[in-house]
């Protein structure tokens, strides 16, 4: 079972969330949060894989509970709850090493699938959710762009198209059917290109990679 924190401000929400999550039969909600503080002594007493938190939340807002969780529980998986459009701290969440991002408005099947794809280790972003993500982000000024392009050429010819691939918001498993290997051979390819980058998320390379590729 995978052990899960919801935390939001609207009971109506969380509880919809609940709801959505155990009609999946592997999930679990844990413990629940009204507030980024009672989120993150929520999820290390229950011990929590995965956390899925609000942004905008009272006494510590999602994103400093998603800090807070990185420094305490470091095996645990953080989603942030967010609306496109309106959210101007998405670039702090990147910086603090969520797992992903889950529109609220999005279906219980992506829900489902954000939840269980952090829990394995990857990040919940389609395509659509990656190329939304990497627009709020400002693109790198020119030497951000040539840092960028120095740090991604030091990755072997496979792993460039794996980190390319990445960056479109392809899961493992979308990777592996790409490059006719293994999912497991492409987990093992990713952490490998995250370690070399320096980057402690799959949404931080895939910035990199749109950084080295900007133009102005």
């Amino acid at each position: 079972m995978i052990r899960v924190l919801v935390a939001d401000d609207e009971p109506l929400i969380t509880a919809g969330i609940r709801t959505v999550l155990e009609s999946a039969g592997d999930i679990e909600v844990v413990a629940e949060a009204a507030d980024g503080r009672a989120a993150v002594e929520g999820a290390i007493r229950h011990r929590a894989d995965v956390a899925l938190v609000d942004i905008n939340m009272p006494v510590l807002d999602g994103l400093g509970a998603a800090e807070e969780l990185r420094r305490r529980m470091p095996g645990l998986r953080t989603v942030v709850l967010t609306a496109f459009g309106t959210e101007p701290n998405v670039q702090r969440a990147v910086q603090n090493g969520v797992a992903g991002f889950v529109l609220k408005n999005c279906t219980p099947g992506e829900l489902i699938g954000a939840v269980r794809a952090a829990h394995r280790g990857d990040a919940y972003l389609s395509p659509a959710v990656a190329r939304t993500v990497l627009d709020m982000v400002p693109p790198g000024e020119a030497c951000r762009r040539r840092e960028a392009a120095d740090r991604l050429a030091a990755l072997a010819p496979r792993e460039s198209e794996v980190v390319g691939l990445l960056a479109e918001g392809l899961s493992n498993a979308e990777i592996g059917r790409r490059l006719n290997m293994s999912e497991t051979t492409i987990k093992t390819y990713v952490s490998r290109i995250l370690a070399k980058l320096g980057c402690s998320n799959r949404v931080q390379a895939a910035l990199l990679v749109r950084d080295a590729g900007s133009r102005g």
